[in-house]
């Protein structure tokens, strides 16, 4: 006999037995079912166990009729509703996974789980009716669909249409509703009847535009009224334009809802009777009234089951969904073939593997006119490190219409130095400017100025994300280093050196450009207060050139830390004073007071004491949190050292966390290390 409780109410779980091949072949699939609580086993089941079958695929049929000859349970898997950036014909695992132990969601006329929860589950608390606003908000915000393989930007809508939703041919949720071909030409019919002043336009099915499965519209059914939309686009950017949406049975139908509209539905679709649709199918009938908010916590919340692809364990909505909004945007932002210039040779292999996705493999070249007429003939974007670029660069891609990205490390870069060639887990990917270069505007300054209009949700993220790093003692290198003694006593004051010849430092440096200059500068401000100089890590390993004013610099600093941990320090100081140091920025993380002589990103905000001159254009007033967001959530792209794929910064936070981060350059790559070593003099012939 069926096991007729939701599988999560269950006392003890039951064994669960696969009879598809599917479950034998794909072992990212059963890895998901395990985090999700019932991993797959192969045998003869007992009265007692489960047989899982997946949703109404022919397979399960199989499986349906050994539990009726054994007696066991069924439990029904499906994909959940937010899947995967591709499809999973695509080849693309899920990151959510349904598990009904009564039926499935979309055959509306038997019983199952998530029925239950809307008809008979208790009212929704404050928290939880929050909890789902905000997480119908972050969908919205960042385009999240089931599928995530589209651009936000709809080229070619009318300016007034109505929305209708194909699905694809004989799919069970199609059947599983009452519909039928019938249904969707029912549909359109009454589109046109009902909107005789409007386009009509059909969104065809993303495994239609695949060339995977057919759909129930194709160019026949284009007249001078009705448009067939194959664009792969964001279905919130649609929704958004459109007057009404029309579906049959698509969850782009709960979308609608979560999108403000009352849609119109010709199937007796999951969401159907709950008082936020326009029924049209016979057997809807009223089961109760519900709010759009407890409608996605019954579906995305209590239903689906959610999968950390980069912990193997079991996850929650607003974790997959974080991730989905990382893949997604990464793959939508950098869908062009990319043409890389005048790159070292050793940065070439995390660069092929950070754009493994793209549609071609990196292509890359020393000579600008080379890399601009390749770009031109592939229709590609061109890449420079941010140092390297040349005026000669930038005015020809702005000539083609070409797009010119600076890179440059994240701020939350690495276990070792760069400089010693290991290999970073963030990118900044700038296509305005540069983050250190206040002499423009970059796109982290854009993204500053807007963050006083962030949600608080993201602000709540971005608090959260500053507090593990600080409880972590992460920076940007993370070195192994010396606990150093820090009088508690006196005001203390930080003097992070620099790299004299750094970009930051001839970009972004005022009158102050030196070391030497520095500590001189702080002395003059803080007469009475303990200075402590810390020489930068790349000159203190010979890879760089920071001065050779250390003896002057030492009669003027109280100390000089040499090996210090700068988280540490960072604890025990009570001000940072700086040019350009990123360590400013960390200091700010800490809650400490930081003295501008530069103008490096974070300055000029409202957050800093400014002794140099900043742009007038940093005019808005963002929080600590609004920048931290802006700095390590919207501005670089993290790259997972484990599983080589694209991450949140959650996600690396929890490698360095478990020491998964790579500390030493690559076999290969070593000895070029320590020759840049032996030559740091000689730094300016191969950077």
């Amino acid at each position: 006999m069926t096991d007729q409780r939701p599988v999560d109410a269950q006392d003890q779980q039951p064994r669960v037995f696969g009879f598809s091949l599917s479950f034998l072949r794909n072992q990212a699939l059963r890895r998901i079912l395990a985090a999700a609580g019932a991993p797959v086993r192969f045998g003869w089941p007992k009265a007692s166990d489960c047989v899982l079958v997946w949703g109404r695929a022919n397979t399960a049929a199989r499986g349906r009729a050994i539990a009726e000859k054994t007696g066991a349970g069924v439990i029904t898997a499906e994909d959940g509703f937010l899947r995967s950036v591709k499809t999973g014909r695509q080849g693309e695992s899920p990151q959510s996974v349904i598990l009904d132990g009564q039926g499935i969601y979309f055959e509306t006329s038997q019983p199952n789980d998530l029925r239950d929860f809307l008809e008979q589950g208790p009212e929704l608390t404050a928290e939880q009716a929050r909890h789902a606003r905000d997480c119908i908000a972050f969908l919205r915000e960042n385009h999240l669909s089931k599928y995530n393989d589209f651009d936000v930007e709809a080229p070619d809508l009318p300016d007034d249409f109505v929305l209708l939703v194909d699905q694809t041919r004989h799919d069970a949720s199609i059947t599983g509703a009452g519909a039928d071909e019938g249904t969707f030409q029912q549909m359109l019919d009454a589109a046109l009847a009902e909107n005789p002043n409007a386009k009509i336009v059909i969104k065809t099915h993303p495994e239609t535009n695949a060339a995977r499965r057919r759909g129930y519209f194709d160019a026949n059914d284009v007249t001078d009224r009705v448009i067939l939309y194959r664009e792969a686009v964001s279905p919130w950017t649609l929704m958004a334009h459109a007057q009404k949406v029309y579906c049959v049975s698509s969850t782009m139908g709960m979308e609608a809802i979560f999108a403000g509209h009352r849609p119109v539905v010709f199937g007796n679709a999951f969401y159907c009777g709950l008082g936020l649709t326009d029924d049209r199918h016979p057997s809807v009938t009223r089961k109760t009234t519900r709010t759009p908010e407890h409608l996605f916590h019954a579906a995305y919340v209590q239903y689906c089951h959610w999968y950390d692809p980069f912990t193997d364990t079991a996850s929650d909505v607003i974790g997959v969904a974080r991730t989905l909004a990382t893949q997604g945007g990464f793959a939508r932002q950098h869908r062009k073939p990319q043409v890389f210039v005048g790159m070292r040779l050793w940065k070439r292999g995390f660069l092929r593997r950070f754009f493994q996705g793209a549609a071609k493999a990196p292509l890359f070249l020393d000579d600008p006119q080379k890399a601009i007429s390749a770009a031109k003939r592939d229709g590609a974007d061109v890449f420079v490190w941010s140092g390297k670029e040349t005026a000669e660069l930038a005015e020809g891609c702005a000539q083609e219409g070409l797009t010119l990205y600076r890179v440059e490390d994240g701020f939350l870069r690495s276990a070792g130095l760069g400089a010693a060639l290991i290999e970073p887990v963030s990118l900044a990917l700038d296509d305005l400017g540069i983050y250190y270069d206040p002499t423009r505007e970059s796109r982290l300054e854009r993204l500053i100025s807007d963050s006083v209009d962030l949600p608080k949700t993201a602000l709540t993220r971005a608090a959260a994300i500053r507090e593990r790093m600080v409880s972590l003692k992460l920076s940007k290198y993370n070195l192994p280093a010396n606990a150093s003694e820090v009088p508690t006593a006196q005001h203390t004051v930080l003097i992070p050196g620099q790299v004299e010849d750094d970009q930051s430092i001839l970009k972004g440096a005022g009158q102050v450009k030196t070391n030497l200059g520095l500590v001189q500068a702080t002395r003059a401000v803080f007469p009475d207060s303990h200075l402590i100089y810390k020489p930068h890590p790349d000159v203190r390993a010979g890879l760089r050139y920071g001065g050779e004013a250390l003896e002057e610099i030492a009669q003027i600093a109280d100390q000089t830390l040499a090996d210090a941990d700068i988280a540490t320090l960072l604890d025990h100081v009570d001000c940072v004073s700086t040019i350009t140091s990123l360590t400013g920025f960390e200091a700010l993380l800490r809650g400490k007071s930081v003295t501008c002589f530069g103008a490096p990103f974070y300055a000029g905000w409202g957050l800093t004491d400014d002794r140099g001159d900043v742009p007038t254009r940093r005019s808005a007033m963002p929080s600590l949190d609004g920048l931290v967001h802006a700095a390590l959530v919207d501005y670089p792209h993290y790259w997972d050292p484990v599983t080589s794929k694209p991450c949140t910064v959650e996600t690396i936070l929890d490698r360095f966390a478990q020491g998964q981060v790579q500390r030493t350059g690559r076999g290969s790559i070593r000895w070029l290390a320590k020759a840049q070593g032996l030559f740091a003099s000689y730094a300016h012939l191969w950077r």
